[in-house]
């Protein structure tokens, strides 16, 4: 595996590896090392499973990375970009602390939570907590349907809502797995293979079994795009 180059100035890593994604031929590993993205979130984003919508920035056109650079890493698997040397101020990295979500997007909070539990049962309600910021009590009003906006509520990726990031996630659902006592590469495998063929449309295809949780998410799927949120 390629070593990790640790970018510092990169103004738009997601819309640079979109970018990258549709007009290079470099490997995901490059293309994350470069971006300070983890392999798998740029495989996400290529797979248009996060950041739907997102425009692709050329770094070539704002001065990130020379051609020569990118001929390099085309040419060779192994070979990390090196950005560009800016004058701008390298950023500051805050210590780790509470998580902080923005209060335009804390009503999103139970249309995330009702992601995970339709589709994560496996991640614990302590792991919700610290994955999207959220409290125990607002994750069983989500799952006893005791919400105040229960009806308008809609299952929504936390990534997509910006909530937590793509490796986050994914280590989530790793780690609950493992509590399980289950395979996680396996059972990971499983839903990809269930979610492509959703994607084809295959309605000779097996079915992957659903996971109760406790709590009937089918009436989410009847309600339309434009369903309001309200506050947690």
């Amino acid at each position: 595996m390629a070593e990790k180059n640790v970018v510092t100035g990169l103004l738009m890593p997601k819309a640079t590896a979109v970018w990258l994604v549709e007009n290079t031929t470099l490997t995901f590993q490059q293309i994350g090392a470069f971006t300070g993205l983890h392999e798998i979130e740029v495989q996400a984003l290529a797979d248009e499973e996060v950041g739907r919508g997102i425009v692709g920035r050329n770094p070539l056109e704002n001065n990130e990375i020379t051609p020569e650079e990118l001929a390099k890493a085309e040419k060779d698997q192994a070979y990390i970009m090196r950005l560009i040397k800016s004058d701008l101020p390298t950023i500051k990295v805050r210590a780790k602390g509470p998580r902080y979500t923005p209060v335009s997007k804390r009503a999103d909070k139970p249309d995330a939570v009702a992601y995970i539990l339709k589709h994560h049962p496996e991640i614990s309600d302590a792991q919700i907590c610290k994955l999207i910021g959220t409290t125990k009590p607002t994750i069983d009003a989500v799952r006893t349907r005791s919400h105040p906006n229960s009806a308008n509520l809609r299952p929504r990726h936390p990534v997509d809502l910006g909530l937590c990031t793509y490796a986050e996630m994914e280590a989530a659902i790793h780690k609950g797995l493992k509590a399980a006592g289950k395979n996680s590469d396996e059972i990971q495998a499983q839903k990809g293979k269930a979610f492509e063929n959703m994607e084809r449309g295959d309605e000779n295809a097996p079915k992957q079994q659903p996971v109760s949780t406790g709590f009937d998410f089918s009436n989410f799927l009847n309600k339309s795009i434009g369903g309001g949120s309200s506050q947690e």
